[in-house]
């Protein structure tokens, strides 16, 4: 992108356009045209006193421009042998019209105003480096000629490195997308566009640029009323791009304006948390024991029985029969005043101050969390016991009670993911992402209780199963649920009407969008969202920007897949009671 912000100048009253021409060499070509370019034969129109200006390629005068563009296509293994016809070199000139380089005096062939040269040249070198990169091997300035012109060799490789000069030039509408690029760029410093849709023949073409390159502009009598008219309209959208571009300026500035808050919001923030960071700093322990009434002999603080060596948030005493180690000011006035951790804190609070207390009252609860938690071990979660005397009343439940069909239960129950309690509770086992159980839900069979066991992992373990192709196949869709009942009435749902999954499909049970798997369905290519409340689905959406949403056309899909349970077997009953009849 041209980011430089170029020197506007009055729009003349005639109009100045942009040039974008190119030609297709092949091989035997590429020598000749060097040899023009370069200056290597005598050009009778070239001013031998003006020196040319080569802004992209070596200056090496016995590197050869055939051996540049052998050297671009040969840093790619070409996977079809390349033909003898084909094109090797794109040559591109670029210009504008005389009037554009000298608004004054046009006709005044081989001058021109510096900074108009300079705009020019620099947002000719970006774009050409933006639309093509290093596949352009060799661009020069000439300025021995009329009108300064640039002539760029493009080496037509494609993405894969593959010669394809019909990739980026194959019929008019690629022509006219390589000149549109170019004034995209040009119209930034103020240069018209030439007649787009031209159906005018290559010789009008060259006649055109024999004009410019003898310094004359192109006069509204040489126009014809279809150019006229044509130019008209390239000036209307001109003016509509001009607005557009005012309202996208408009929009940038609030934008800007919206970050400068944002900034000065931040730089509070900032503040706020340096202020934090300070209260968790705990106090200097040089200057407690200075408060203590202990003095500095040497590297020790000493007084009474005590000889403490203070080493950054340690200390220790070293005086004879009561040696003693701890840590963070608390300790220090515990073990010199002899008195308790309130005492301490009190003591602390009177002499420092109340952020002072705050202060040393953080950093010894963070010290000893951080030892609880390196040196307690963490408490496991224990799955509840399963009873298998109440499978059937459980099972009973799922089939009769919500509808789910019966071989579905079963291969939930012997994959281990349902199971009954002592209490004929349903258990619906939650796991992590990796297989591991670390949680569960219950539902009542008798009542209507609900809710999580004890110790359960939420934020990291889900009710899921997995329907289609193999265990190693990579999964394509995931479809996610309020409950566990829901997650499996869906999926029952699907199966009466399309039958197996022909993908990957994991069904599961996700309650609040504080628990989803987010980075992990970022990577899932199909997500549908299946809630029944229509705010937790909207901020699905939000964070996974890719997942549809499924209608439920009851109040909750177990509801929908009673009811189409029932519609099935009423269809059966209708069916047979036809067949009896005949």
């Amino acid at each position: 992108m041209i980011t430089k912000s170029y020197q506007v100048y009055p729009r003349c009253e005639v109009m100045s356009y942009a040039i974008a021409r190119l030609k297709k060499l092949k091989r035997g070509n590429i020598s000749g045209s060097a040899s023009h370019t370069a200056r290597e034969r005598e050009t009778p129109n070239a001013d031998p006193t003006q020196k040319n200006i080569r802004f992209i390629g070596s200056l090496n005068p016995e590197e050869r421009l055939e051996d540049l563009v052998l050297a671009k296509i040969a840093e790619h293994e070409q996977k079809r042998k390349i033909r003898t016809d084909a094109v090797y070199c794109v040559e591109l000139l670029l210009s504008a019209s005389p009037s554009y380089f000298r608004p004054d005096c046009p006709t005044n062939a081989g001058y021109y105003e510096q900074q108009k040269l300079d705009d020019w040249v620099e947002a000719t070198h970006q774009w050409l480096a933006d639309e093509y990169g290093s596949r352009i091997v060799r661009a020069e300035l000439h300025l021995d000629e009329a009108t300064p012109h640039i002539h760029a060799y493009f080496v037509p490789v494609d993405d894969q490195g593959q010669l394809r000069c019909n990739h980026f030039f194959d019929g008019r509408q690629k022509i006219h997308e390589f000149q549109d690029s170019y004034y995209q760029t040009m119209r930034l410093i103020e240069l018209e566009r030439g007649i787009k849709g031209s159906r005018a023949k290559h010789q009008d073409i060259k006649d055109f640029y024999r004009i410019v390159e003898e310094g004359r502009d192109l006069e509204v009598d040489e126009l014809s009323a279809a150019q006229l008219k044509a130019k008209a309209a390239d000036r209307d959208r001109a003016n509509q791009r001009k607005q557009e571009m005012e309202a996208t300026a408009k929009a940038l500035s609030l934008e800007n304006e919206q970050l400068r808050l944002r900034i000065a919001q931040l730089e509070q923030d900032n503040q706020s948390i340096k202020k934090l960071t300070e209260w968790s700093t705990d106090l200097a322990l040089d200057d407690v024991a200075w408060e203590l009434g202990l003095w500095r002999k040497g590297n020790e603080w000493v007084g009474g029985s005590h000889i403490i060596n203070i080493d950054g948030s340690k200390f220790s005493d070293l005086a004879s029969g009561s040696y003693f180690e701890g840590n963070h000011a608390i300790d220090l006035v515990k073990h010199v005043n002899q008195c308790n951790q309130t005492t301490a804190i009190a003591w602390i609070g009177e002499r420092f101050g109340e952020v002072g207390a705050k202060r040393a009252a953080i950093a010894h609860a963070q010290k000893v969390t951080a030892d609880i938690i390196q040196t307690q071990p963490v408490p496991q979660f224990a799955p509840p016991i399963e009873d298998k005397k109440q499978w059937q009343q459980v099972e009973h439940y799922l089939t009769q009670k919500r509808g789910i069909p019966s071989d579905c239960v079963q291969m939930l129950h012997n994959q281990g993911l349902v199971y009954a309690d002592s209490k004929a509770n349903v258990v619906f086992v939650m796991r992590d992402l990796e297989g591991n159980t670390k949680g569960a839900f219950l539902e009542g069979t008798t009542n209507k209780f609900s809710g999580y066991e004890l110790g359960t992992v939420r934020r990291d373990s889900w009710f899921y199963f997995t329907l289609g192709k193999k265990p190693s196949e990579q999964t394509s869709t995931v479809v996610l649920s309020d409950s566990p009942i829901d997650a499996i009435s869906v999926a029952m749902l699907e199966y009466q009407v399309k039958g197996i999954p022909e993908n990957r499909t994991v069904y599961m049970a996700v309650d609040d969008t504080s628990n989803l798997p987010v980075e992990r369905l970022r990577n899932v290519p199909c997500v549908q969202v299946a809630f029944s409340q229509p705010t937790v689905a909207r901020a699905v959406k939000e964070l996974l920007p890719h997942s549809t949403q499924l209608k439920c056309k009851s109040r909750d899909w177990n509801t929908q897949l009673i009811n189409f349970s029932h519609q099935l077997q009423q269809r059966y009953s209708q069916q047979k009671h036809e067949e009896l009849e005949l």
